[in-house]
């Protein structure tokens, strides 16, 4: 594949040389004209439609106006158990630039509710409060709910470029650019920080968020069960390494605010990002993506040149289906779209169906089994997005069992309480508590799900009658 070429070429150029998982003529040429398109999951696009509606509107945002938004001081209040009870009233920069994202996002493109804005105004406002000193400092990574901060400046850049996220969809919302400008340069900010050789990359991505941010003060009404089983690879001292995941945040929040406005310094950006994860992350040995790299960008001469998180790889190849749409790029999609069904098919659990998160060891088929909820439904956009640009059949297939499985397994209104199940054991194990609401990852299933079965419904998009050639939005 010819790196210079890979980025020119214009959507619906056709991929080669992959050599696992090439999609068969009968599985690219689709089902345009067949009626079956109109039934997804076994229900009608409008019965599918309805049931993301109810999941937002009559479940998840309820619950957070009611227990988890500080209408008061601003911002989001996350570690809160099932029934509401505050197990902390402590707010973290990774979930409030989270929350200002989906309620600038809900505004912008659900209706532009004021109730939205709102709320995102405010937890921006709380966190302009504590924007940190000096050119290179990061936000600190925990604040008191009335805004002080309660830890020194992160050492990871997450926080920060969720904060990004936020603010630039906010922007958006209000129409003002200054905040659009302020994301730009925290990303760059971020880029000095995790550029220099001694980078701390917080070498724990095997490990759930629950043991992150609780450690050894998780309260004690949480069943050590649920601790126990999120175990990963082993935490190696690993300076200057290079994640997976800092380019897949990195080019999801790029790509966003590049539909905003133009930007020279980041399309180079991204194109270096989307570049890495496809040429140097890409495994070959194995056909799998690598979560952690060298400064260098060059394989670890360690047991982390067997580690494969599966639930980011997934994640990051998703995002790259909706880059490759803005970019009109098809080989882009396309090698997207081979690698995502790799992982898909290797991370999924052929006794208890959904995806395994984290692949410890490739060699020693050492998975961690737990299936957290954020991982299935990214995967479920990746599915519904290809459903909608290409109507294959393998992500028809592939989307109908997977949004079964999760839609069966996940929502907690079965044990007699709102929200879903976000963390869980391989069987999905109902457990009375949680530690935290997860503010990010669902509603945006949820939201992008809504938009994109909108758009199949109204028949914006006449779907593709071949996987070369998706249509564009």
């Amino acid at each position: 594949m010819n790196r210079r070429g890979f980025f020119r070429t214009s959507l619906g150029g056709a991929i080669a040389g992959m050599p696992h998982q090439n999609l068969s003529r009968e599985e690219s040429r689709g089902l345009a004209g067949s009626g079956e398109r109109e039934r997804l999951a076994g229900l009608t696009l409008e019965q599918l439609r309805g049931q993301y509606h109810y999941a937002l509107f009559d479940d998840f945002l309820p619950f957070m106006d009611k227990y988890v938004i500080d209408h008061r001081y601003g911002g989001f209040m996350c570690n809160t158990d099932r029934d509401g009870t505050h197990l902390s009233t402590k707010k973290e920069a990774w979930f409030m630039g989270r929350g200002i994202w989906v309620y600038s996002f809900l505004y912008n493109d659900f209706g532009r509710n004021e109730k939205y804005r709102d709320v995102a105004g405010k937890s921006v406002e709380f966190l302009m409060k504590l924007k940190p000193p000096g050119r290179d400092t990061l936000w600190p990574s925990v604040f008191s709910r009335e805004g002080k901060a309660l830890t020194l400046p992160a050492k990871t850049i997450f926080g920060d470029l969720f904060i990004a996220e936020g603010f630039a969809e906010y922007s958006k919302a209000t129409g003002d650019s200054s905040y659009w400008d302020l994301a730009k340069a925290i990303i760059l900010k971020c880029l000095r920080v995790y550029n220099r050789p001694n980078y701390d990359p917080d070498v724990v991505a095997g490990y759930n968020d629950l043991i992150a941010r609780y450690g050894t003060s998780l309260p004690a009404h949480i069943d050590p069960k649920i601790v126990a089983m999120y175990k990963g690879p082993k935490v190696i001292p690993f300076p200057g390494a290079r994640s997976q995941a800092a380019s897949m945040v990195l080019i999801r929040n790029i790509s966003q605010m590049l539909k905003m406005r133009s930007d020279e310094e980041l399309e180079k950006i991204i194109a270096h990002c989307v570049s890495v994860v496809i040429y140097k992350h890409y495994n070959p040995e194995f056909c799998l993506n690598n979560e952690l790299l060298n400064h260098d960008y060059s394989r670890p001469e360690n047991e982390l040149a067997q580690f494969v998180y599966a639930g980011h790889s997934i994640e990051t190849l998703e995002v790259l289906l909706f880059e490759a749409v803005r970019t009109q790029n098809g080989e882009l999609f396309n090698t997207a779209v081979e690698r995502f069904r790799r992982h898909f098919e290797v991370a999924w659990d052929q006794v208890y169906e959904g995806v395994f998160r984290s692949l410890n060891n490739v060699d020693e088929n050492d998975w961690s089994l737990d299936k957290v909820l954020w991982e299935q439904e990214e995967a479920l956009n990746g599915l519904l997005f290809m459903v909608e640009q290409t109507n294959g059949p393998w992500a028809r297939k592939w989307f109908g069992k997977m949004y079964t499985y999760v839609h069966t397994k996940y929502p907690l209104q079965q044990y007699g309480f709102p929200l879903w199940i976000t963390a869980a054991d391989r069987k999905v194990t109902f457990e009375r508590h949680a530690a935290r609401v997860e503010n990010y990852h669902h509603p945006r299933f949820l939201m992008l799900g809504l938009l994109i079965l909108d758009r199949m419904i109204r028949r914006e998009n006449s779907l593709s009658s071949a996987v070369t050639s998706p249509r564009l939005l």
